[in-house]
């Protein structure tokens, strides 16, 4: 029997295991929000403290107890905060985070909304003037080598947040609407506010690297590049303005570590999937299945399976909100049937688990991952 760690490389190698390998709790795109953990953790009968490790969306860590009992395979690893003279607390359910960024919660939400986007007004003189967060200060990366090394030990694949996200924070700093018009018509200021996100995630990661490198086996990476419909730009706008600097990113983890680069984007990507595989990446998260063109998983197999491997494709958008344990259980066997012949796949719910998801149906999911995904793949 494979250690969760063997498990999961043999399948990034492209190789059959034993079973396919679970991400459960391994970073916000494969945890639960605070609220549906609660109900989880009810129904379970198990009584701790819940805590967030990203207030602002409300991503819960996962006790070590229900990994188990979920057979994760993989662990995470977090830097800690960045230093920063722009985070306070501004009441309860409003704050300003490290990057500027004021998020305030909403009655009845599970989730803070941004209430302003510090950049909004910016010129490209501003850019330089601003209090950026100290995202490389060793502090951040005080002894996570010790904790990377503690999880390779316990037999758990190590999954390393690398911060990177420089199109989202783009986004959320300038505000939606006008960063999709600096897209548009300002190439200058689009250039300028990547160049220095990437500088500064860049350094970032490097750090992390220096630091923890040589035992992370995964390291987490994402820009949401697409909508339900399609890509949220179009193809030429992508490999101008953006794709350079996701190549850059990718190189130089590449350079420093031998970790596969796991990449997360919700929507319909599939006309960028050649350019992000030609950016470095390995493992493409979360296979949105219900955006269009995403949801045949055997199609995308078949097409990219020998330059990517998947992670995901657990459909949290109707399968596990509204339907039964049942369709939750052909689900699971359906993606694994699609995706997991020749290795190539982990298994996890397309993104994290929301609160209006039963927790019978958290439950099935991964019992018939379980269940359902021995080698060999029944056909």
């Amino acid at each position: 029997m494979m250690t969760s760690r063997e498990r999961v490389l043999c399948a990034l190698n492209h190789e059959e295991p034993d079973r396919v390998p679970v991400f459960f709790g391994t970073s916000g795109v494969t945890t639960m929000n605070t609220a549906a953990y609660d109900r989880l953790k009810a129904h379970l009968g198990l009584q701790t403290e819940t805590r967030a490790f990203w207030r602002a969306l409300q991503y819960c860590l996962v006790d070590e107890e229900v990994m188990v009992r979920f057979h994760s395979d993989g662990r995470p690893l977090f830097p800690g905060p960045a230093p920063s003279t722009l985070s306070r607390d501004l009441a309860p359910a409003r704050f300003t985070d490290a990057w500027g960024i004021t998020w305030q919660l909403q009655a009845g939400n599970h989730y803070f909304d941004i209430e302003s986007a510090p950049l909004r007004e910016a010129t490209l003189d501003d850019i330089q003037r601003y209090p950026w967060p100290d995202l490389a200060h060793p502090t951040r990366f005080a002894g996570l080598k010790e904790k990377a090394r503690a999880i390779r030990e316990a037999g758990y694949a190590v999954v390393a947040l690398s911060g990177i996200s420089p199109f989202e924070f783009s986004y959320m700093l300038r505000g939606m609407d006008r960063w999709f018009l600096d897209l548009g018509g300002d190439h200058d200021f689009v250039h300028a506010l990547m160049r220095k996100l990437t500088d500064l995630m860049r350094s970032a990661v490097e750090r992390l690297l220096e630091e923890a490198g040589e035992y992370i086996d995964v390291l987490i990476t994402g820009d949401d590049l697409g909508s339900q419909n399609a890509p949220l730009i179009s193809t030429a706008m992508y490999r101008e303005l953006i794709k350079p600097y996701h190549c850059e990113l990718m190189s130089a983890i590449k350079r420093r570590t031998k970790a596969r680069i796991f990449y997360h984007s919700d929507g319909n990507i599939y006309p960028l999937l050649n350019d992000l595989i030609e950016t470095g990446i390995d493992v493409l998260n979360p296979v949105h299945v219900a955006a269009r063109d995403m949801g045949d998983t055997a199609r995308l197999k078949r097409e990219f399976g020998n330059q990517l491997s998947f992670c995901g494709a657990v459909d949290t958008q109707w399968v596990l909100p509204h339907g039964t344990t049942e369709d939750v259980r052909r689900e699971v066997r359906r993606r694994i049937k699609d995706l997991a012949p020749g290795g190539g796949y982990i298994l996890a719910s397309v993104h994290c688990i929301q609160p209006d998801v039963p927790p019978e149906n958290v439950c099935a999911l991964f019992e018939e991952a379980f269940a359902a995904g021995r080698y060999p793949i029944a056909g």
